[in-house]
């Protein structure tokens, strides 16, 4: 089982349109989980132009009820019946997402060939959303102009990785292997008990991934995304529109990255950045004197981590 963490930038601009600029939108794979994060305007035109395989979609979390966050939610829910799927999907948003969204089905007197459930989000404090065996999803309340939250995806720690050489060593039968990697103890024939720890090693440390759009600087986020992987924080503006990040509910570059230093991350991604920038690396110059590990997220990027 892979244990990278693979993300798919379908779109990370803000809301006003841009010809070849997509709102935001993301895709992450963890622990083999595909996971759909905000789904803006032409979503679904992005999943085909990035190969995305609808089908392996179970789960979309949605930000906020922004229109650039959300409005590509509706033709991704048709498509899916149209493509005839029938596994069951969950929508995770906040409160008046399952109404938007049955209102339009009903208007159009639309349905799914598949069960659509919704999770409705109303705390104000974080949450756990979605619990499996490989991951947890829990919410990071932002600070935005209207209800908002990030989520922030985390691997569950592994099975211990078998020491091959000491089992052969010791001549234990395979049929305990598995045993061993969960974590038990071996008694040989003798009565000797082995200790797991001489028999493996540590797992591999639990990736996590903060996502934060939209948010004005928001220092009470630092302790929940304490040494994340990789943090997508939204850079909407630059230094010379800083006094546009209050009334707007954004943030600059620089303050995505103050951000990402007090938490310790080991990378940090930007986005949502407004269209009326037309060189992305003034973003990096901006961002790089308060955290080195800075990234510039773009329609089509991928990374893996």
């Amino acid at each position: 089982m892979s244990s990278n963490l693979h993300l798919t930038i379908l779109g990370c601009y803000a809301a006003a349109p841009g010809s070849y600029k997509n709102p935001t939108s993301q895709v992450l794979e963890i622990r083999n989980n595909l996971l759909l994060i905000d789904c803006g305007e032409g979503t679904q035109v992005a999943l085909r132009r990035n190969k995305i395989k609808f089908a392996r979609i179970k789960h979309i979390f949605i930000s906020h009820l922004h229109g650039d966050h959300f409005f590509g939610l509706m033709g991704v829910i048709t498509t899916f019946s149209l493509l005839k799927r029938t596994a069951p999907l969950t929508i995770y948003g906040p409160k008046g997402i399952k109404e938007l969204i049955l209102l339009q089905l009903k208007l159009t007197k639309g349905f799914t060939s598949y069960p659509l459930h919704f999770r409705e989000i109303t705390s104000k404090e974080p949450e756990v959303i979605l619990e499996n065996e490989e991951i947890t999803v829990t919410t990071i309340p932002l600070k935005h102009r209207i209800y908002t939250n990030g989520f922030y995806f985390e691997e569950k720690l592994g099975e211990r990785k078998l020491d091959i050489t000491a089992c052969l060593k010791l001549d234990i039968d395979r049929a305990y292997y598995n045993k061993i990697k969960q974590g038990g103890d071996i008694t040989l024939d003798n009565g000797t008990v082995v200790k797991n720890e001489q028999l493996t090693f540590d797992p591999s440390q639990p990736k996590s991934y903060a996502y934060c759009s939209d948010t004005a600087y928001y220092e009470e986020i630092v302790s929940q995304i304490q040494g994340a992987t990789a943090l997508y924080h939204e850079a909407t503006f630059l230094e010379s529109h800083a006094h546009l990040c209050k009334p707007t509910g954004h943030s600059t570059a620089a303050q995505a990255a103050q951000i990402a230093a007090m938490a310790g991350v080991k990378n940090l991604i930007l986005g949502h950045y407004s269209v009326r920038y037309g060189d992305l690396q003034e973003f990096i110059k901006e961002a790089t004197p308060y955290f080195e590990n800075v990234h510039l997220g773009d329609d089509g990027k991928n990374f893996t981590f």
